[in-house]
This record gives C-alpha cells, sequence and structure tokens, in this order.
C-alpha cells in the first residue's frame, strides 16, 4: 500500500493560505471547492477575492450543512499586498470558519485536538514585536507539545510565513525524536545547576 503524508497546510495563492482541522476528506474537498472559486472569481473580475469575501463565500457555502456529520474547520491567513496601506480593511487578517457557516476572525487561533496544548505554549510567550526567528521558534515550539500530547496529532512541523510579498515555508520537520533530544538537554541543564549548587556548597 502506497501512502501519502496528510498536508494540512494549503496555499491557495500568493498571499492566501489556508489550514484545515477536521474530517481529511471533508477538509481536503472543500479546499478544493474554495479554491476553485477563487480562482473563478478572479478570471471573472480580474482581482482577487478578499480574506474577509473569502470567509463569507466559505461560511454561505457551508451553512446549508449545518446539523450534518460534515466536519470542517478551515483558518484563513492573508497579507494584501497593500498591507501598509491606511484603510481599515488592509493589513494581515486571520479568520476562521468551521462547519456550521460560524467565522470568528482574531489575532491566534489554534484548532485541533491538540489545540489545547499548542494554546498553553502560546500563552506564555506570545507578544506583540516577536522578530521573526523569536515567532518561528514559538510556532513551532507550539507544535512540538501538541503533537507530543496529543495522541491525533501527526509528528511533522509545516510552517509558513506570510508578507506582503507573499508567502514562504520552511522545511518540513520531523519531531519524532525531539522529544527525546528535549529530555536530554533538560537533563544536562538539571546536572550542571546540581554541579554548580555541590561547588559552591
Amino acid at each position: 500500500m502506497i501512502t501519502f503524508p496528510l498536508t494540512i497546510i494549503t496555499p491557495i495563492h500568493s498571499h492566501l493560505v489556508i489550514t484545515s482541522s477536521g474530517s481529511g476528506a471533508d477538509c481536503m474537498l472543500w479546499e478544493r471547492i474554495l479554491a476553485r472559486e477563487i480562482r473563478l472569481y478572479h478570471l471573472r473580475h480580474r482581482r482577487r477575492l478578499s480574506i474577509c469575501g473569502t470567509a463569507k463565500l466559505l461560511s454561505l457555502m457551508l451553512h446549508p450543512f449545518k446539523g450534518t456529520e460534515l466536519c470542517v474547520a478551515l483558518t484563513l491567513q492573508d497579507v494584501p499586498v497593500t498591507a501598509h496601506s491606511a484603510s481599515p480593511n488592509s493589513g494581515p487578517k486571520l479568520i476562521y470558519v468551521c462547519s456550521d457557516g460560524a467565522r470568528l476572525q482574531g489575532d491566534v487561533f489554534s484548532v485541533g485536538s491538540g489545540s489545547p496544548y499548542a494554546y498553553g505554549v502560546l500563552d506564555g510567550g506570545l507578544r506583540w514585536g516577536l522578530s521573526k526567528e523569536e515567532a518561528v521558534s514559538l510556532a513551532r515550539e507550539a507544535v512540538f507539545r501538541a503533537t507530543h500530547r496529543d495522541a491525533y496529532s501527526g509528528n511533522s512541523v509545516d510552517l509558513f510565513h506570510i508578507t506582503a510579498q507573499g508567502w514562504s515555508q520552511r522545511t518540513r520537520e520531523d519531531l519524532r525524536e525531539e522529544y527525546y533530544r528535549d529530555m536530554k538537554r533538560r537533563e544536562k541543564i538539571a546536572e550542571e545547576r546540581r554541579r554548580v549548587t555541590t561547588s559552591d556548597g
């Protein structure tokens, strides 16, 4: 049997990325439907549909399935080309849309079975003014803790950085052995502290 790694982060175009949680088949289907509708809108109107318009479109398409067994939760991240415009509607946006048609806009979203563990890390380290390296490190740590504690999460972490110039993707990391490396680092630090305490005594 041939298996393929499930990708839960899908770039739609150069400035829009979607992350998914829920039923894998449902998420893949609705991502394809949404990508098709965005492409058709672009062809018809010669401009891209905004992230707010995209979220509204997805919500309207999902709402008729409210109360069914459909299980889809998509988070849309977008930084428009005019991100530095003075318009209140410009700038980066993060919008969560679930299978009952609900739409939520916020600064941070963590969804899926491992999200409580990720929130624990994010709430402790997230602040405005993080550098790119600090933000990447925090996001990686949040995913690492979630994948270790949650039995339904995988072992890999995919990180995307989205700017007004478009998105860029870091190389996928397999965190299967990261926990044991982390434990060894902690043991080494604890041993060094014990040595310092002994020498001071």
